[in-house]
């Protein structure tokens, strides 16, 4: 039987007025082409992130295919996350104007505090650019498994779970971004975050006891049990806080987080290579293909954040960086060394102490003063290593301070190096 057919014009006409498509308000419209008119995005600074890469990876590079006869899967694998990793820079290149864009539209966005005075500190500047980098990092990590792990590989629950609490924390540092949770909350993020690392996590719980020690502990191995959990715990939320404390300038956040990762990057090489516990030197590379994509994706958001400043990375990139950066060195077993590479973040965090809870007042931007006269920056009473290097350096602009504090965040790396070359066989 021929089914009957409404001719399309009665069909039309029949539909609901809902169905038909709706034209957005003459005010939104508005608002979109102001929000476009106003952004203020200059050209990525790629000749920063080119000296970056050359001082970062080209180590690690020589290191990988040159010094150390890895082997070859081992090679083909760091090739194809590299490869992989380098076509996560370019498409962050590209998505993050698409992004700022955006997020002006929807009001996401601040003024930078250290231009106030200047024309450059009445720029609505995007915020919370971050999410870019977050998202873009685990599309990456999650389609190499298709080229390195198979559906039996020890390594896949960790690897996942990895990811799930990398995943976990965008989440919530980007809820921080917009609804601006209080400080106590923000302690208890990175913990939410952490949980399912922590119920997947089926590797060793002892440490090995430095030899000075030995004869005192009586043990050459210490089994921690749940201890070690709560340690991995700790270490997320150290992480994740300390490099959001240690910020407030143009390129800071990214920059201290670009540096430690390519120290990780060629400390894991390094293990790998003088190592010959196969089980140590598969944490190592599990440890490289996390934090390669990391570096490289971070690198491109930097492109845009360094001086002068046309986007903020948020809330949002700070606890990503550091839970990356945590599940890296958890995984990878080498917490203690990850810890000497966060040594600024560490004094940054014994130094803000006394303002973070509340023993003497605390103001909400713990910032330098800026004189717009001189545009330079004059160190305050807070306790944090930007005023810290202020008062003990005298008044300097914000990207010679930036550049300063990077510096010492490198020297602190090479410090790391170095204490390990000499206590070699004498700790551990």
């Amino acid at each position: 039987m021929d089914a009957r057919r409404r001719p399309a014009a009665t069909a039309a006409a029949a539909a609901p007025a809902e169905a038909q498509p709706r034209r957005r308000p003459a005010a939104a419209v508005a608002a979109a082409e102001a929000a476009d008119a106003e952004l203020v995005l200059r050209a990525p600074n790629l000749r920063v992130v080119a000296a970056a890469m050359v001082a970062f990876l080209a180590p690690f590079s020589y290191l990988a295919f040159v010094h150390y006869p890895l082997d070859a899967a081992l090679r083909r694998s760091i090739l194809i996350c590299g490869a992989m990793s380098l076509g996560g820079f370019v498409v962050v290149l590209r998505l993050v104007p698409v992004a700022a864009r955006y997020l002006l539209r929807r009001g996401m966005w601040g003024k930078d505090i250290n231009k106030r005075g200047l024309p450059m500190g009445e720029i609505r500047v995007p915020e919370a650019l971050g999410i870019v980098v977050g998202i873009v990092y685990l599309v990456i990590a999650i389609l190499f498994q298709h080229f390195n792990f198979t559906a039996d590989s020890m390594w896949l629950v960790e690897y996942n779970a990895a990811l799930a609490s990398v995943c976990f924390m965008v989440l919530l540092g980007f809820i921080d971004d917009v609804l601006d949770v209080p400080w106590r909350v923000k302690l208890l993020l990175p913990t939410i975050a952490a949980l399912p690392l922590l119920m997947a996590y089926a590797g060793g719980t002892s440490i090995s006891i430095p030899k000075p020690l030995t004869s005192y502990v009586g043990v050459a191995v210490l089994e921690l049990g749940s201890l070690y959990k709560l340690f991995m715990l700790l270490l997320a939320v150290f992480c994740t806080n300390s490099i959001n404390i240690h910020a407030g300038l143009n390129g800071l956040e990214v920059g201290q987080t670009v540096i430690i990762s390519a120290a990780v990057l060629i400390h894991n090489v390094m293990r790998i290579g003088s190592s010959t516990d196969i089980e140590a030197q598969q944490a190592h590379a599990f440890s490289i293909y996390l934090v390669l994509p990391f570096l490289t994706t971070s690198l491109a958001l930097l492109a845009f954040n360094w001086y002068p400043s046309s986007v903020f990375v948020g809330d949002t990139y700070t606890y990503f960086a550091g839970m990356a950066l945590a599940v890296v060195g958890i995984l990878g077993h080498f917490s203690e060394t990850l810890l000497l590479f966060f040594l600024p973040e560490v004094l940054n965090f014994l130094c803000s102490v006394p303002q973070l809870f509340k023993f003497v007042p605390c103001p909400r931007h713990r910032l330098p003063r800026f004189d717009p006269h001189t545009g330079l920056l004059t160190g305050t009473k807070d306790g944090n290593l930007v005023n810290i290097f202020l008062r003990i350096f005298g008044r300097c602009t914000e990207r010679t301070l930036c550049i300063r504090l990077l510096i010492f965040q490198a020297l602190s790396c090479l410090f790391c190096f170095w204490l390990r070359y000499m206590i070699t066989g004498w700790y551990k």
